[in-house]
């Protein structure tokens, strides 16, 4: 069963005082207020469900000390530059993508203060040669530190997505992500409820082994849209580990339609922002 086509929003608003990047329509900002929810991996099966709607998609690793992107697109080497040392972006899947992992080894540590970090960041978004992309989405390291206050003062972000599990330890940490970008005034575009049950592949017994019901309850708290609740299956795993995430790997498979859904839930949000006032094909010409 192929995807269905959907037609991106055009050109949303972003922070006042920025305006949006010349080649790429929107910038959706994928966070979480703790490590371990699946974010990285979810950002990357939205990107390439989005990618087989149709949707001309990047994705931006900003955890500059724990990048994860390129293992789960089976991506290596060094990308290209040109003369005037703009960044050619790895591409898989239809994906355009940069990562710091493309420029350093896999077991070297990086030791940056937050300066250094946030250059980084900026660095990346701004002199890497994107195709021209309906959206970008950016896997922001956890937490709500210098990346994700460089993120809302430099780059020019349409809205966000907060990816959390469903155990409140989890949740408590994911409404400071939502406080965070409300008080920089980057709409939340809705939550994503990772590992919500699991499903037993022997006997087909499903279990909320963190819990359920806590992506529900916080999104009706701070009156933001659940996009989705997906599912904590070994097979997402292995696949991200391969290099050819489930999406890609099992287009057709129950898990990747639920990622499907989320991506049609998200775009239906972004659509609904108010239009950025200077239109893409504008700034490119």
């Amino acid at each position: 069963m192929s995807a269905q086509p959907l037609t991106p929003p055009s050109s949303r608003a972003v922070q006042v005082g920025l305006k949006p990047h010349p080649r790429i329509a929107n910038v959706i900002a994928v966070g979480s207020g703790k490590g371990g929810v699946g974010k990285s991996t979810t950002t990357v099966n939205l990107a390439l469900a989005l990618q087989q709607m149709g949707v001309r998609v990047g994705v931006l690793d900003a955890d500059v000390y724990g990048p994860s992107v390129p293992l789960m697109l089976g991506l290596s080497g060094r990308p290209e530059s040109t003369d005037d040392k703009k960044i050619i972006p790895m591409r898989a899947l239809g994906v355009d993508t940069m990562s710091i992992g493309y420029l350093i080894e896999d077991d070297s540590p990086m030791i940056w203060r937050g300066p250094m970090a946030t250059q980084a960041l900026t660095q990346f978004f701004n002199d890497t040669l994107w195709d021209a992309l309906d959206v970008l989405l950016i896997d922001l390291p956890p937490g709500t530190g210098d990346i994700q206050l460089t993120l809302s003062q430099k780059i020019p972000v349409a809205g966000a997505v907060v990816v959390t599990t469903p155990q409140e330890v989890a949740t408590l940490d994911a409404r400071k992500a939502i406080a965070m970008f409300e008080k920089v005034s980057i709409p939340v575009l809705g939550l994503v409820e990772n590992m919500a049950v699991h499903v037993c592949s022997n006997c087909g017994h499903a279990e909320h082994i963190f819990g359920s019901g806590g992506g529900q309850a916080m999104a009706a708290r701070y009156n933001v849209p659940l996009l989705g609740s997906l599912p904590l299956d070994a097979v997402i795993r292995e696949q991200a580990d391969a290099g050819t995430p489930i999406v890609a790997a099992q287009p057709d498979a129950a898990v990747s339609q639920g990622y499907a859904a989320v991506a049609r839930a998200l775009m239906a949000q972004l659509g609904g922002l108010p239009r950025a006032q200077i239109a893409l094909n504008t700034l490119i010409s």
